[in-house]
């Protein structure tokens, strides 16, 4: 789904809702390596640092574990 750039949410919510939806799905189980950052940018057409808050969402909820220098993995369910 592409992002509206025209709407209120901010775009590193929608990506990052984008990517929830994608864990929810099962296109990345628990222990897949999300996108990273570059290919975050590649597919939305986003600045590094967009890219990187849309993660970050993530891991601050705790759906995510940011690993620093090899990226972002799917937390496994508690």
């Amino acid at each position: 789904m592409p992002i509206d750039r025209e709407g209120a949410a901010p775009l590193y919510l929608q990506i990052a809702a984008e990517l929830r939806a994608g864990i929810k799905a099962g296109l990345w189980p628990a222990g897949r390596r999300l996108p990273s950052e570059t290919e975050l940018m590649n597919t939305y057409g986003v600045a590094r640092l967009t890219a990187r808050s849309a993660v970050r969402v993530l891991a601050r909820a705790g759906e995510v574990e940011v690993v620093q220098g090899r990226g972002a993995y799917v937390r496994r369910a508690a």
